[in-house]
């Protein structure tokens, strides 16, 4: 009998290739699309109608089964509304790793096993593997580097990794791209989406505003003393190291270093160095290729602080007391921000990742 896989479409060319690989490779394949998130004037940002139709017509050429699972509520739940609440406490949060952790996995697998399937698959950059020693699934980075997505799936459990099949971690995106037209699919065109799906045009601070009626209060901007260099917009329009856009003059370029959501302040320096920090702290931390007890001593580790930024090499160890994963980097990370994810690395296996709790630079200790 064959095995049979639900595939998460969402009417894009990576998942769409997934499913044909898939009924390729001999598997029963139905498609399901989850309908996340459409604005109140009817205009369909993620998964809306024009995806949902793509996806349709992608399943219909190849004879499979499409559906449209309506996760517009729960979307909101789980990823818009802990999205806003992060951006008004200052941090910057990853809502594709929420909605991967809640929605995209989780919820996606307990209704594939409703309906019978074996699998799940989606059009992630990444590969799953299974260690015969131990029986463990190991998350693994993607044969293509340059759009490997491992980072953004570290909080997937073992119970989702034994039924995840991840095949585009197999090729890489021109590979994928010439199976899409080689085989004829009526996505084989389409551009890839960027932005945050729910926040196309960029503008976070307008976003919240029109989904929450409310205006962030206005405050200072301030130097390292506490000295106001002039009025902001609201915690929300920044994060940290950012240059650009932040509605000041002074004459030279500065950055954005510190946020403080109690006094409303948003601190700025004009020395970039300043930025960067050897240590790190997250919290929220998911071990999937190692038990955290191997984390009780220090061991080192590569780790990324953000989706774009290249690997670097750290030790780590985590304090069970306080529930908190500590990395030192050999060399300082620029804008180790608050609210987004270090994820870390064996090889390119993933072993564990956190949500950023904050970062300390070169005056802090160095590890026993």
């Amino acid at each position: 009998m064959k095995k049979k896989v639900l595939v998460g479409m969402s009417g894009g060319v990576d998942s769409s290739v997934v499913a044909w690989l898939l009924q390729r490779q001999g598997y029963e394949v139905i498609g399901a699309t989850m309908k996340l998130w459409e604005e109140e004037t009817g205009d369909s940002r993620c998964c809306g109608l024009d995806d949902v139709n793509d996806a349709r017509m992608v399943c219909h050429a190849l004879g499979i089964p499409h559906y449209v699972l309506n996760c517009k509520a729960p979307f909101r739940r789980e990823v818009v509304e802990p999205f806003i609440a992060e951006y008004r406490q200052g941090r910057t949060p990853n809502p594709c790793i929420l909605c991967n952790r809640h929605l995209k996995f989780d919820a996606f697998l307990r209704r594939a096993l409703e309906i019978g399937c074996d699998y799940i698959a989606t059009g992630h950059y990444a590969r799953v593997m299974r260690e015969l020693k131990t029986g463990r699934h190991l998350l693994c980075q993607g044969k293509d580097p340059k759009k490997d997505q491992s980072y953004v799936l570290y909080t997937v459990t073992q119970g989702v990794l034994s039924h995840l099949l991840l095949p585009c971690g197999e090729y890489t995106k021109e590979e994928i791209r010439r199976f899409a037209a080689e085989s004829g699919l009526p996505v084989a065109k389409k551009p890839d989406s960027q932005d945050i799906c729910f926040v196309p045009d960029g503008d976070y601070a307008a976003f919240i505003r029109r989904y929450t009626g409310e205006a962030q209060p206005e405050g200072w901007f301030v130097d390292r003393e506490g000295n106001p260099l002039g009025k902001h917009r609201g915690i929300g329009c920044y994060t940290i190291g950012q240059r650009k856009g932040l509605g000041i003059a002074l004459g030279r370029p500065m950055f954005v270093q510190a946020i403080d959501p109690e006094k409303n302040t948003v601190t700025l320096v004009e020395d970039e160095s300043l930025l960067y920090s050897r240590q790190v702290i997250a919290g929220d931390v998911n071990f999937l290729s190692l038990p955290k007890e191997e984390f009780y001593q220090l061991l080192p580790v590569r780790a990324r602080v953000r989706y774009s930024q290249g690997l670097a090499e750290a030790q780590a160890v985590y304090l069970p007391d306080e529930e908190r994963l500590r990395l030192w980097f050999r060399e300082p990370q620029r804008a180790a921000t608050p609210g987004q994810a270090v994820v870390l690395y064996q090889g390119n296996m993933v072993v564990c990742g956190g949500t950023i709790l904050g970062s300390r630079g070169e005056e802090e200790e160095e590890p026993a």
